[in-house]
């Protein structure tokens, strides 16, 4: 709270005045007749609600700020969430996240928790639409916590869209992972639009629910892949960008920030090349 107190006091003054919009030119409204981008920067990270495992009790924010304005990346799919929760200063983290960075957000609750609500978000350099909150089922275990899965809709410079999300899977039972791995499959093979997902997975590579979602979606690394968790010495892969197999990207890259401070997980980034117009309104 101490390292977002002044920047959101501002907006507050400001706000009679004028809207405390976003600074960086990526959060201004695009138009169809702007070029379009060849590539996309794609980042799943999540955030431990902004509270590094070394300091117990200390929120950084802007620390979390820092790790994803470095990347440069034009999507984040973000966990572990704290909306109004009295641990965390009672700050909306996804808006101040977005504010920090100027990018669009949204925010879909999992959980009530702390006084407050507790979930995943995306962020955006580009306008977001057509935003949904889709509950994850639990059939297997019904005592686990919710989850669920953030979309959006991301309008793209030149017309292109394409279809962003971002989740948490169950962390205790592989039968839950695989019923909410089925349910996105679902939501995948009726998209029209290219569908990137991304997010805590919590699971291992070679796990069930991981084969039932490659018969959907490529993962953006398939064999070297780096680890991400524990955060400072990571020794496992949970944490997963993926896209619709029906889709017209191409990976070009992707790498796991050596980021070992603020989370307890390494933020993953993976760069997209995209057609000439992917999801355009004729596609």
């Amino acid at each position: 709270m101490r390292l977002l107190s002044p920047y959101l006091l501002f907006c507050s003054g400001l706000f009679l005045l004028t809207a405390c919009a976003p600074t960086s030119r990526q959060a201004k409204p695009i138009t169809e007749s702007e070029s379009a981008i060849s590539q996309l920067r794609v980042m799943s990270y999540n955030i431990r609600h902004a509270n590094p495992p070394s300091k117990k009790g200390v929120i950084e924010l802007e620390t979390i700020a820092e790790v994803i304005r470095k990347e440069a990346v034009d999507l984040v799919a973000l966990q572990e969430v704290d909306v109004h929760i009295a641990r965390s200063g009672n700050v909306d983290q996804a808006e101040a996240l977005a504010q920090l960075l100027g990018m669009h957000y949204y925010f879909a609750k999992a959980i009530d928790f702390g006084g407050g609500e507790y979930g995943v978000a995306i962020l955006s350099r580009y306008p977001l639409t057509d935003t949904r909150k889709v509950t994850l089922p639990e059939e297997a275990e019904p005592e686990a916590e919710d989850r669920v899965l953030a979309l959006a809709t991301v309008q793209l410079p030149g017309g292109q869209r394409v279809r962003f999300g971002s989740t948490h899977l169950d962390v205790l039972s592989g039968a839950n992972r695989l019923q909410q791995v089925q349910t996105i499959n679902a939501i995948a093979a009726a998209e029209k639009l290219p569908f990137i997902l991304a997010g805590d997975l919590n699971d291992h590579p070679d796990s069930p629910a991981m084969a039932a979602l490659d018969q959907a979606f490529q993962r953006s690394c398939v064999s070297g892949c780096e680890p991400t968790f524990p955060q400072d010495k990571p020794d496992r892969i949970i944490d997963y960008i993926v896209f619709s197999r029906a889709s017209n990207l191409k990976v070009l890259s992707h790498n796991v920030v050596p980021e070992s401070y603020a989370s307890d997980h390494r933020p993953v980034v993976a760069v997209f090349e995209l057609s000439a117009n992917p999801g355009s309104p004729n596609r």
